[in-house]
């Protein structure tokens, strides 16, 4: 005879170091390799503002 009983398994629990909200853009801008382009690219861009302001 097939068993038919169903056994309730209890409810998965977060992990205890889990956040409460989701990560947004702000976490994302916070990572190092992230930031080290953006100074990159924002040297670039004062470089060549510098450069139209003072040398053309």
């Amino acid at each position: 005879m097939l068993d038919t009983s169903r056994d309730t398994a209890p409810a998965p629990t977060p992990p205890a170091n889990a956040p409460d909200e989701p990560r947004g853009c702000l976490f994302a801008l916070s990572q190092p390799p992230l930031m080290i382009f953006l100074a990159v690219i924002g040297a670039l861009l004062l470089m060549a503002a510098l450069h139209d302001l003072y040398l053309l």
